[in-house]
Order: C-alpha cells, then sequence, then structure tokens
C-alpha cells in the first residue's frame, strides 16, 4: 500500500511532463529533512530545478534547429588575431538587442579571418536567449529555395524562414549567382525587411557584391534593405586560420 501513492505520483509528474522534478524529488526531499527545510522550500528548490533544466533543453533544441555546422561561442574567439575588428561591438551584438528591434549585421573581410566563427558566436547567443535561428550558406539556401520552387514548396519554405527571428547567410561572394537564385535570394530578404534579422557574412566589399548577383539594379535593392538598420563588421586581416597553422608548424 505504501508504494501505491509514490507509483501515482510518478505516473502523474510523467503526464504532466515534468521529468526533473520526477528524477530529483525522492532526493531533495531527504535533503530538505536533513536540513530542517520544510515543505514550502521543498517545493520552491524542485521548482526552481525543473526550470533550470527545462531552459537548458530549450537551448539545445534551438540550438540542434539552427544547424550550425559547429558549436562555437565567442568565447574562444581570439579577437588580438584580427585587430579591424571591434570587440566591444561584437559583444554588444551578443547581448541580441538588434535582433529584437529586427536589425542586420554583415561582417566584411578576407578569406579566413574568422568571419563565419563570430556568426556562430552571434546564433549560438540568440538560441541560449531563447531565439529562433537558422544557420546556412549562400549556396545552400540559393539551392534549398531553387528546390523548393521546382517542386512546388517555395511558398512554404519562405513561410518557415521568415518566422525566424534571425537568418544567418554565410559566404555570400564565394559563388556567383544564377539571375533565378539572385532573384530568390532577394525576394528572401525582402520578406524579412524590418520584420526578423539578418547576419551576413561576405569576403566582398559592398562594391563587388553586383559580381555575386549579376545585376547593379537588384544589388542596390539589395543593400538598401540590408543596410537600412545594420551594424558592419570590418575583419580585414591576415588568414585567421594560416596564423593558426604556422603557430602549429612552428611549435
Amino acid at each position: 500500500m505504501t508504494e501505491t501513492p509514490q507509483i501515482l505520483l510518478n505516473h502523474q509528474l510523467k503526464k504532466l511532463k515534468l521529468p526533473t522534478i520526477l528524477r530529483e524529488y525522492d532526493k531533495q526531499a531527504r535533503l530538505c529533512a536533513a536540513e530542517g527545510r520544510d515543505h514550502v522550500q521543498f517545493l520552491a528548490r524542485l521548482i526552481e530545478l525543473e526550470l533550470i533544466d527545462r531552459e537548458r533543453r530549450m537551448i539545445e533544441r534551438r540550438i540542434k534547429a539552427a544547424r550550425f555546422p559547429a558549436t562555437k561561442s565567442l568565447d574562444s574567439f581570439d579577437f588580438t588575431a584580427i585587430p579591424s575588428l571591434n570587440k566591444m561591438q561584437v559583444l554588444e551584438l551578443a547581448r541580441c538587442e538588434w535582433i529584437d528591434r529586427c536589425e542586420n549585421v554583415i561582417a566584411l573581410g578576407p578569406s579566413g579571418t574568422g568571419k563565419t566563427h563570430v556568426a556562430l558566436g552571434l546564433g549560438l547567443a540568440a538560441c541560449q536567449k531563447g531565439l529562433a535561428v537558422r544557420f546556412t550558406t549562400a549556396a545552400a539556401i540559393v539551392h534549398e529555395l531553387m528546390e523548393a520552387r521546382d517542386e512546388r514548396q517555395l511558398l512554404r519554405l519562405q513561410k518557415q524562414l521568415v518566422k525566424q527571428k534571425l537568418l544567418i547567410i554565410d559566404e555570400l561572394g564565394f559563388v556567383p549567382l544564377s539571375k533565378t537564385g539572385a532573384e530568390l535570394l532577394f525576394e528572401l530578404i525582402s520578406q524579412r525587411y524590418e520584420r526578423g534579422s539578418i547576419m551576413i557574412t561576405s569576403n566582398l566589399p559592398f562594391d563587388e557584391w553586383t559580381e555575386t548577383f549579376g545585376s547593379e539594379r537588384l544589388t542596390g535593392a539589395l543593400l538598401d534593405r540590408l543596410t537600412h538598420h545594420v551594424s558592419i563588421l570590418e575583419m580585414n586581416g591576415e588568414s585567421y586560420r594560416l596564423a593558426q597553422s604556422r603557430a602549429r608548424q612552428n611549435s
């Protein structure tokens, strides 16, 4: 008979989807009894543990949904290697207030200077704030849009992408886009204008973006939308990866 209440409690906690309380209540009951804590303190401790665990699981789901190629934080970024990058500006962006304001970030600089690392770090910070993030490369998102159009699923994909609080488009400029691809990417960016934030990394300065989009008119209209509310990260300097490689060879 003494086991019946515990079996019922376990069942009810599972039904209520309170796994941390289910796992911890027996242990915490013994601890609170030993410490002389009352039932309110016992309950408060259980609820706190459940909330902490629920937030951790939520962040893990956000990170998984973001499709990051790797999980990197700004803590592991060597700001001294890229003197042109304003560290305080990046740390301010990590607070994610710009995302709440539906503003954009563009990181410009040659290959290997850590643009993707910074983008991943800001994306991770947004996930930790509970924001929906999607990470992709320019080539991949254009391919996805074109494939969706061919399969008559374009509207559905566009709605999914517009819903994201932050869309990160990496490596813009590495591969020239087809006319259709450029138009589809422009349409997506236009749909997100003042509705959701975009972060773009590019190895090309703005005056060379026409090489990627193939049209001065389209490029001008695109930049007009992207740079209306924007923070620009200047990341010029020697390749971060090349410097690390040389350091390993010399050690």
